[in-house]
């Protein structure tokens, strides 16, 4: 006839699935009088009443332990370090001073870009005509020369966010700019025209120099300002930026887009992976070190929150939603078990490393336990672990083993001893556990069905 036991149980491939969760509940006795031989040794069909318990739907994911947040301070200019004032593991507030660079070329072009601006403020307005086009391509010369060297200045930023801002306030200053220096076109080509008064001309072409002169004293004064390394959010110091990673689990902080940085989550991540020295290098920058603009010198980790993101399986990311239960277990800690807490399921699915398609799962990451009692000691980012997640949930259901469901004919059914003889009853399974399953429909509590060698059993047959 063509049917064949099939086992319920959480369908995350094996893989995937390195440890299995028990789930130990009394519902049957598989010894005794219930228990059907079909031969005189060990049974091959064995019989059990069905009865009540609560069964437990497990989830199994690959995950890793992450920090809330990472920030990596470079330096804006070349220089030296000039001081450092914590020292790494320290804890930092926000806005508390770390380090502070010395750079003679970023001071000096500050102190230029004063003068010029001075020397702006207090041009005459007694140019003639033909000064007015010598003067605005002069202009002009001093305006690409100021924003060329602060987009590239900006550019060798590490962190991506001030990196952009840096970049956004240049892009703003040239509109700027450019508005006044077209002002100042339209006025000198009116002049040319006898159309306009000169000193129309040469107030506008003097506004698009003061204008022009501002914009590069506030970009020379904000890298000058960024040479005192500032903590961004509070955390513990370490030398260095984040290294990109080479883990198995690469793949899944990196195939979206994100970092590839273990213990990082790509949502929280303030700064782009520095791959810094060769391994077995310390990457720790010594007072008096030399630093190049963008080079990383410290990165703070907020570890006052730890979290995990686990990779799920697209078979079952379905049954994951915000608030589900989990416990954790971590390799670096054997016989610890953590408690956690599902955040947000990503809506983009990611490639995992062994292939197929997988889904991000955040989770809060709670305490954990040795044993009954002693606390177990708090993990580091960028830990591997493994999660399980309880999807779902039956209390006092009607439930049988998973050896006992089979399929046939595309619908789930059991056999059913009635007078003697082994009935197909059709059922409508509920929650899946790993040992038991949830009958919601075809048995009741106190039924006897074929709990072993279901495929060995057939329609009618009689089962002493």
């Amino acid at each position: 006839m063509g049917r064949v036991a099939r086992t319920l149980s959480p369908r995350l491939p094996a893989a995937r699935r390195p440890r299995l969760v028990t789930v130990v509940l009394a519902v049957v006795a598989l010894t005794g009088p219930t228990a059907a031989s079909c031969g005189d040794d060990a049974p091959a069909v064995t019989v059990a009443e069905v009865g009540r318990a609560p069964v437990s739907e497990v989830i199994d994911a690959p995950a890793t332990v992450t920090a809330r947040a990472a920030a990596t301070l470079t330096a804006p200019a070349d220089g030296t370090l000039a001081r450092l004032r914590v020292q790494p593991g320290q804890r930092v507030t926000r806005g508390q001073v770390l380090a502070v660079i010395d750079s003679p070329s970023a001071r000096d072009r500050l102190a230029k870009a004063r003068d010029a601006l001075r020397a702006a403020k207090r041009a005459g307005r007694g140019a003639g005509t033909g000064d007015l086009g010598g003067s605005r391509r002069g202009t002009d010369r001093a305006a690409d020369e100021a924003f060329a060297t602060a987009r590239a200045a900006a550019g060798k930023v590490g962190d991506p966010q001030v990196r952009a801002a840096l970049l956004l306030q240049v892009q703003s200053a040239q509109r700027q700019y450019e508005s006044a220096a077209r002002a100042a076109d339209r006025a000198v080509a009116q002049v040319q025209r006898g159309v306009a008064g000169l000193n129309s001309a040469v107030g506008a072409l003097s506004a698009a120099q003061r204008l022009q002169a501002q914009q590069a004293y506030d970009l020379a004064k904000a890298t000058v300002d960024a040479l005192t390394l500032r903590a961004p959010i509070a955390g513990v110091v370490q030398p260095g930026g984040t290294r990109a990673a080479s883990a198995d689990l690469a793949g899944l902080l990196g195939a979206a887009g994100g970092a590839a940085v273990p213990g990082l989550d790509p949502s929280a991540l303030g700064t782009g992976g520095q791959s810094g020295p060769p391994p077995g290098v310390d990457d720790a920058i010594p007072a008096g070190g030399r630093v190049t603009a963008g080079t990383p010198v410290l990165t703070v980790v907020d570890v006052g929150r730890l979290g995990l993101l686990a990779e799920v399986d697209e078979t079952d990311v379905l049954l994951v939603r915000a608030g589900v239960p989990a416990s954790v277990e971590l390799d670096a800690v054997t016989g610890a078990t953590y408690d956690a807490t599902v955040r947000s399921v990503d809506v983009l699915p990611t490639s995992s490393a062994r292939g197929g398609v997988t889904y991000r799962v955040r989770l809060d990451l709670g305490a954990g336990r040795m044993g009954e009692a002693e606390a177990a000691p708090a993990p580091r980012p960028g830990m591997n672990a493994v999660v399980r997640l309880r999807v779902r949930e039956a209390t006092d259901a009607v439930a049988v083993p998973a050896s006992a469901v089979f399929s046939t004919d595309g619908r789930d059914a059991v056999w059913v001893l009635r007078d003697g003889r082994a009935d197909r009853v059709p059922v409508t399974v509920g929650v899946q556990g790993q040992d038991l399953v949830q009958i919601v429909d075809g048995v009741r509590a106190g039924d006897r069905v074929v709990v072993r060698g279901a495929d060995q059993v057939r329609d009618g047959q009689e089962l002493p």
